[in-house]
């Protein structure tokens, strides 16, 4: 099949294909056969191994799920704190005033240039330094302020973003009509650019579910990575098992989210579509004449 993009392969070309293809497929088979013999040779596969994960709950009871409940706990703040404060932030880079624009983007460009760990270790310092929090929630509180400052710095660019991408009519009409600025942004710009900046939101929220890993690895935050190496020592250095079903479950947290994200773009897409009907000439003149009639009170025959 040939295209402007993509020319049909000639006998040569598919030959090749064919070679370059049982390579890599001899490679990929070798690769993961060497990774099974080292971890076969090293009892990793023995079922004493996995056995916790399948045959009782004491290894979720005690270790996944409690690790799982705080991860969720940390996510959830930190979505529901970052999200709007983004959004504020990124409008605010959009208003006409420079005595709003300019700090919002400085403080949006000072946060989002510094690594989420090292604020997470700062929030850690402030708590400690100047507030009664406990040193039992601390850990929880320093997480969720470093994933605040760092992702709603990086909502703020995606909702700027999605505001500008949209064509500038719309802003116009809205003007025409006589719309203030902030109906013009609450009605007409945000409902439109919700829907594309949607798979970008999305990406950005799975990221704050991955990086609170980074508080059990730095702040002893008991999150769900964190659970792997006390429940590995525990049931007999099982690492490779304990990582693989701790990997499961971040992949099925955040398969979930990305899911439901499609849906419900998905959705928004639909609730603003039109019908899709295409109207031909004699319908437009009934319908005229049904406005004419409609007007004047002379009815269809007019």
């Amino acid at each position: 099949m040939t295209s402007v993009l993509y020319d049909a392969q000639g006998p040569r070309a598919k030959r090749r294909n064919i070679v370059y293809s049982a390579v890599f497929l001899v490679a990929a088979v070798a690769v993961v056969w060497w990774v099974y013999r080292s971890l076969d040779d090293k009892g990793q596969l023995d079922w004493e191994k996995w056995k916790p994960f399948f045959a009782g709950s004491e290894a979720w009871t005690t270790y996944i799920l409690p690790g799982l409940k705080n991860t969720l706990i940390a996510a959830a703040l930190s979505m529901l704190i970052a999200l709007p404060l983004g959004a504020v932030f990124g409008i605010a880079r959009l208003s006409d005033h420079a005595w709003v624009r300019i700090p919002a983007g400085v403080v949006v460009e000072f946060f989002r240039a510094i690594p989420v760990l090292i604020l997470m270790i700062f929030g850690v310092a402030l708590f400690a330094e100047y507030t009664d929090v406990s040193s039992d929630d601390r850990p929880l509180y320093a997480v969720v302020t470093g994933l605040v400052l760092y992702n709603a710095s990086v909502l703020a660019e995606i909702v700027r973003a999605g505001i500008l991408a949209l064509p500038k009519g719309q802003t116009e009409a809205a003007q025409a009509i006589g719309l203030r600025k902030t109906q013009i942004m609450t009605s007409i710009l945000l409902p439109q650019a919700v829907t594309a900046m949607l798979p970008a939101i999305v990406s950005q929220l799975v990221v704050i579910v991955k990086d609170t890993a980074l508080g059990g690895a730095v702040l002893t935050f008991p999150e769900l990575l964190a659970s792997v190496s006390p429940m590995s020592s525990y049931y007999g250095a099982n690492t490779i098992a304990s990582f693989t079903i701790v990997a499961v479950i971040f992949v099925a947290l955040n398969f979930t989210l990305t899911t439901f994200a499609s849906w419900l773009e998905g959705r928004l897409r639909r609730s603003r579509r039109g019908t899709g009907a295409v109207l031909g000439a004699g319908d437009v003149e009934e319908l005229n004449a049904a406005e004419v009639g409609g007007s004047f009170g002379t009815g269809a025959s007019a």
